[in-house]
């Protein structure tokens, strides 16, 4: 693998785009509503590199991040990132997230109690805030509070966030449904009386 490239690439969302280098994944960008926005997005994150054919090793990872994004399970854990240039913490905020099992979520806190740093919850927040490595470290998974969906997560937004979590299953169980807050209320059936 010489130098760092890029490629745009198909998806159930849109064209979304990967760039790498000899050190691994530099970036993941989600689809944008336009593909140049998306292009754009990923040539801020990485300037230095070029258009290109995905290299052989780098294809298994766009296949996975596609069935990703159609609601497929994908292990990523095997993926190489380049992390040169990343703050030491922030790193180790990415290992939480690739720990966080497909279909469940961990708050901001919880996630700084784990790295042993239970007053970084910003810090937290701000590491999710700078992923460039998007589904690949699922930033998605981390809310800044238990069943809050809104608020910070890297290039994709709030209804990214909740769409993958629902893709993941982290939402069927966020809560009681408008059935559970109704039933109480309903009249008996004829059986029940």
């Amino acid at each position: 693998m010489a130098g760092t490239a890029y490629t745009i690439f198909d998806t159930m969302m849109g064209r979304c785009g990967i760039a790498w280098g000899s050190g691994g994944v530099l970036a993941v960008q989600l689809a944008e509503s336009r593909e140049i926005d998306t292009r754009r997005r990923l040539l801020r994150l990485c300037p230095d590199t070029r258009e290109s054919r995905a290299e052989a090793w780098i294809e298994p990872v766009i296949d996975g991040l596609s069935a990703a994004l159609r609601g497929e399970p994908w292990d990523f854990s095997d993926v190489p990132l380049d992390l040169g240039g990343i703050p030491g913490f922030d790193c180790r905020v990415y290992a939480a997230l690739r720990a966080i099992p497909r279909g469940e979520t961990l708050t901001f806190a919880e996630i700084a109690k784990q790295l042993r740093s239970s007053g970084a919850v910003h810090a937290v927040g701000q590491a999710i805030r700078r992923n460039p490595f998007t589904l690949i470290v699922p930033c998605h998974r981390a809310l800044a509070a238990a069943g809050d969906t809104s608020g910070i997560c890297a290039n994709g937004g709030t209804i990214t966030r909740r769409r993958l979590l629902s893709l993941e299953g982290a939402l069927a169980t966020s809560g009681p449904s408008l059935l559970d807050v109704l039933l109480p209320f309903a009249p008996p059936r004829q059986a029940d009386r």
